[in-house]
């Protein structure tokens, strides 16, 4: 399957798997490897106790009912394998803790056994200067390198497994060679073959692995639930009207034709079509509009999408997987397995340094033997080769500098979900933005006030305010929200009304004041300043209008205020050569005006919510690196579709759990900082595989006896010396990485 994955190498009860990071919930195992695929029509069929179906919108009930009452809980819970393995459930997510805590306790074990390892070695008492010996101790010896073997090795091995059947040598054949043949060889050599055991390396070489895995399982791996986030954007229970009578009852109890009641505030349960009502809808989070849509008999809604105003009545059109969210889930599922396979600069080492080892190992065997040694003699010099090409080293090189890489993006803010992805993000050429939510705060904001003959700003903005302070409105948030900051004191408000569809009206301090639309304006033909009212809605903006007993007073323009930060962020963009995209479902006029107050490159507006990642996906035919930043339900697939998604730390769950990088301070500059982090942690990985593999480049030469005619041969100890000096300096390299 070809997905977007951060590989990982992680063990079960049932034995080692290659993890797979992915948004996914079911768990399959093909030829030995774990992976976790999309398959939304099966997304809530898990367990026995949720016998709900996906097709019917339910899968949600439960979880809904589990997040209410612990979070925790939410996120570790129905991910049942459906492998074989003997008829033994393995959970995925549910055992991610579980399985970071097992390689813990895996490493610390192999960790306390390595210490009699080390001093029962005859060759670790000679380099410190002791003779410890005593009868049997190579056989304790043994003993316990069995166990280390057969127990912390067993991840290696099983790893080792996966790949032979993937034909795709990496780490986990790399590891499993040197341990093996450390162990085999050094069996035979307890048990009556010349020469020296090297149990000492194995078990060293070992817990420094586990370590490395360890370190980084815990930095970079993570539950991806983007299909449960969508599904739990839907209501529990829907109000069904029968035959006048209002019942609640399950979404999956729902079937087309049937008529729901959406009160104000609620969810809509079902994509469907006004039966009877007048409200506006907030479809901000599933299409991108921010401005909240005028629904009136005949209009069509979306199920998930949020009733401000008045109550709805609604014919259900559209279930299980005809409906939005399901078809949004489908286009998730899709980006997510076109991506292809990734392997880290750490495998891609990994390989050729197993290659190598083969290589010289038979290579130094046949050498050796031709020139007339025993074949014990040219046997430990194999050994001895195919050992030392295993730097312990490597185990670290990558996962030290992740973690200290992790350590500052979450100081900075940036919270990394899918590693491989982020690491790509030194090569960006373009990124693309969504505008509500990212360029914009999501929010309206007063940008003009146009007060008539003989009034003033504030005296306009308090008419208005106060008179829009019991209103739920977006526009009244807005208009409200500047009076209080402001430090305006508002008026008495009596005789409140709401004018569906035109505005609304009330008395302050006993003067009728009304708040109106245009098309009120324009009906009662009252006269206003017909140039700066086009100039103000050709801009985007949102006109309302301000009458004194049936007078007209003012007019105030409201707008998506635009983030203060999102200026300097397209700035750095272009300095760094990086194309600007905006990408929204708004409408052209608003779009546009962003976009000129930004400076973005290129604007593309009006883009239905299913065709954004298809639009990314041009951009990225022209050979772009593309880097798709958004927040809401609507980019959620073309988050998946893109090189890299960010997600902006305020927007939806949905959002934030299918993007690889999420701007916890929803701050677009970040995205420059990220961009160069990563630039710098791929440096600093290269760096440290160069470390961790540069001694041998020394090491096996001499190992294999190339000056062995001059009386240099690398002795074992002499290699485990030229090890660990290897291994601190990639420890002190990683730490060196700054923000």
């Amino acid at each position: 399957m070809g997905v977007r994955v951060n590989k990982c190498y992680i063990f079960t009860p049932r034995g080692y798997r290659v993890y797979e990071k992915q948004f996914s919930k079911n768990v399959e195992v093909k030829e030995g490897v774990e992976t976790m695929e999309l398959k939304h029509h099966e997304q809530t069929h898990k367990n026995d106790e949720k016998n709900q179906s996906h097709e019917d919108h339910q899968g949600h009930e439960q979880l809904n009912h589990e997040k209410q009452h612990s979070h925790h809980h939410e996120h570790h819970s129905d991910h049942q394998h459906h492998g074989s393995h003997g008829g033994h459930g393995h959970h995925g997510h549910h055992d991610h803790g579980d399985m970071v805590g097992d390689f813990k306790k895996r490493f610390f074990f192999s960790l306390i056994i390595t210490i009699p390892i080390l001093a029962l070695s005859p060759m670790i008492q000679g380099f410190i200067g002791v003779d410890w010996r005593f009868t049997g101790d190579m056989y304790i010896l043994f003993a316990l390198s069995t166990i280390i073997f057969f127990y912390g090795g067993w991840p290696f091995i099983t790893g080792a497994i996966s790949e032979f059947k993937d034909r795709n040598p990496g780490m986990m054949m790399l590891i499993a060679l040197a341990i093996t043949i450390a162990y085999v060889y050094s069996s035979f050599v307890v048990f009556g073959l010349e020469g020296a055991q090297l149990f000492w390396e194995l078990a060293t070489l070992v817990v420094i692995m586990l370590l490395g895995h360890w370190i980084e399982m815990r930095s970079v791996m993570g539950a991806s639930n983007a299909l449960e986030q969508l599904v739990k954007l839907m209501p529990n229970e829907a109000h069904k009207l029968d035959e006048g009578n209002v019942i609640d009852v399950p979404l999956r109890d729902l079937r087309n034709n049937d008529q729901v009641l959406v009160k104000p505030g609620e969810r809509v349960p079902v994509d469907g079509t006004i039966v009877d009502g007048k409200s506006t809808i907030d479809e901000s989070m599933l299409t991108g509009e921010s401005i909240p849509v005028e629904k009136c008999k005949g209009d069509e809604v979306i199920g998930g999408s949020v009733n401000s105003e008045g109550s709805l009545t609604v014919q259900v059109e559209k279930t299980g997987e005809e409906s939005y969210l399901s078809q949004v889930i489908t286009m998730v599922e899709e980006a997510q397995e076109s991506k292809s396979r990734t392997q880290d600069l750490t495998n891609r080492a990994a390989k050729w340094l197993f290659y190598l080892a083969l290589a010289a190992g038979v290579v130094t065997l046949i050498i050796w033997l031709i020139l007339g040694y025993a074949f014990d003699v040219a046997i430990e010099r194999m050994v001895t080769v195919m050992v030392i090409t295993c730097p312990h080293a490597l185990g670290l090189a990558a996962p030290l500098v992740i973690a200290v890489s992790t350590t500052i993006s979450a100081k900075k803010g940036l919270l990394i979900r899918n590693r491989a992805n982020f690491e790509g993000a030194r090569n960006l050429n373009a990124v693309v933005f969504d505008k509500t939510g990212t360029l914009t705060k999501g929010e309206f904001g007063i940008t003009d006030i146009v007060p008539g003959e003989g009034y003033s700003e504030d005296e306009i903005l308090k008419f208005a305010a106060t008179v829009e302070q019991n209103s739920e409105h977006p526009i009244a948030s807005g208009i409200v929200k500047a009076a209080n900051e402001k430090e305006i004191i508002l008026g008495e408000l009596t005789d409140f009304e709401s004018i569906t569809g035109k505005g609304i009206q009330g008395k302050v301090d006993g003067k009728k004041i009304n708040v109106v639309s245009p098309g009120y304006v324009n009906s009662n033909n009252l006269s206003y300043d017909q140039q700066q009212f086009n100039q103000m809605s050709e801009a985007g903006k949102t006109v309302v209008f301000i009458l004194l007993e049936d007078a007209l007073i003012g007019m105030i323009a409201l707008a998506d205020i635009v983030r203060e930060t999102a200026k300097e962020a397209i700035a750095a963009l272009k300095e760094n050569g990086v194309h600007s995209i905006m990408l929204t479902g708004d409408n052209e006029k608003v779009a546009n005006w962003v976009a000129e107050q930004l400076g973005m490159d290129e604007v593309y507006a009006e883009v239905l919510p299913d065709d954004k990642a298809n639009q990314v996906k041009k951009i990225k035919e022209k050979g772009w690196k593309v880097a798709m930043t958004g927040d809401g339900v609507n980019d959620a697939p073309a988050l998946a579709t893109a090189d890299l998604g960010i997600a902006i730390g305020a927007g939806t769950d949905v959002a934030m759990e299918t993007a690889d990088v999420v701007l916890v301070k929803s701050n677009p500059k970040d995205v420059i900082e990220l961009m160069n982090l990563s630039k710098k942690t791929y440096r600093k990985m290269v760096q440290n595989l160069w470390w961790a593999s540069g001694y041998n480049i020394a090491a096996i030469p001499l190992a294999a006896g190339m000056l062995a005619t001059i009386g240099i041969v690398l002795s074992p100890a002499a290699g485990a010396i030229l090890m660990s000096l290897s291994t601190i300096i990639v420890a002190i390299n990683a730490r060196l990485l700054k923000a």
